[in-house]
């Protein structure tokens, strides 16, 4: 599978979780014991969604064997290029492990699954699904991973994998290396220089010469506009 496949089957089906998920690092600093539970701050996590964070990040959901299944299949659907990471550089088995505490209404569906690769595995090669081929694994991630073209029998696998891809890409694009890698600048103002002058003489029209000097040049867009007592603009 490559990356732009696995983008065009995330975005043209439903996104299960939000693309970017904030203070779920290990590495957050821990709060003291006792904080205080009240208020919040400006355009930022509060306190009880600090504490609760903290909370989840003590827990252990996925057992290493678990962990590995999934380090293997995140690294197929996002793998290392060269222009980004790996999925499993960018931590994204560990942002699963958050997810999984924190929506624990998806844990059996993923455990499921997960075993359901071993029963595949031992079905097909007579072996678990860890101990599979690079080749071996592909053959089970193809069965499940287009859904246009699945068996019907494999409709429960594809519902899984469809899960698995979207947490993979979300836990993914929710860092600044994804980020990067979409081209995304956050909310930053557009620039824009007026109308092509090539599509004003296509349509006959042009600026009045009078209005030239009041027109916004790209040089000015960073500065502020100051007023005078009477509401006229200075400069």
């Amino acid at each position: 599978m490559n990356r732009r496949e696995n983008l065009k089957l995330l975005f043209t089906g439903s996104l299960g979780t939000g693309l970017l998920l904030t203070g779920c690092s290990p590495e957050q600093q821990a709060l003291p014991e006792n904080a205080l539970l009240a208020g919040g701050t400006i355009g930022g996590r509060t306190e009880e969604e600090k504490q609760r964070d903290l909370e989840l990040l003590s827990e252990t959901f996925f057992i290493e064997d678990e962990r590995k299944k999934l380090s293997t299949l995140v690294d197929i659907i996002m793998p290392k290029d060269d222009e980004s990471p790996s999925a499993t550089e960018l931590k994204v088995v560990d942002f699963m492990e958050f997810m999984m505490k924190d929506q624990p209404g998806n844990q059996t569906r993923m455990r499921g699954g997960l075993m359901w690769l071993d029963f595949e595995a031992d079905e097909k090669f007579g072996k678990s699904f860890n101990e599979l081929s690079e080749s071996e694994v592909i053959e089970i991630v193809d069965e499940v991973a287009w859904p246009d073209t699945a068996k019907p029998e494999y409709e429960g696998g594809v519902r899984w994998f469809n899960m698995l891809r979207n947490l993979t890409c979300s836990g993914y694009f929710s860092t600044p290396e994804g980020w990067k890698y979409m081209g995304y600048v956050g909310n930053t103002p557009n620039a824009w220089d007026g109308v092509p002058q090539e599509v004003m003489d296509k349509h006959g029209v042009k600026l009045e010469e009078k209005y030239i000097p009041q027109y916004l040049k790209m040089e000015d867009r960073g500065t502020v506009i100051e007023w005078d007592a009477e509401g006229n603009i200075i400069g």
